[in-house]
């Protein structure tokens, strides 16, 4: 795996930890804590969602699902 791709993936998983820690958060609380774009946020919780880790029943505020998950 290459740098840019390790580095994506530590992010996304920080982004999962934050929403589930203080959730539901907007999409500019992200942005903020991590001092990332909008648009890279957006990215980042595209790939969650797309494996069923979080969801926005609420549009821009994310919160975490029920479906389990392993940290390592």
């Amino acid at each position: 795996m290459n740098q840019s791709t390790t580095r994506m993936l530590t992010r996304v998983k920080a982004v999962y930890l934050y929403i589930r820690e203080n959730g539901p958060v907007s999409t500019v609380e992200i942005a903020e804590e991590f001092g990332i774009t909008d648009r890279t946020v957006q990215r980042d919780l595209n790939v969650l969602e797309h494996n069923g880790l979080v969801l926005s029943p609420i549009r821009g505020q994310w919160k975490i699902t029920k479906k389990k998950v392993k940290i390592s």
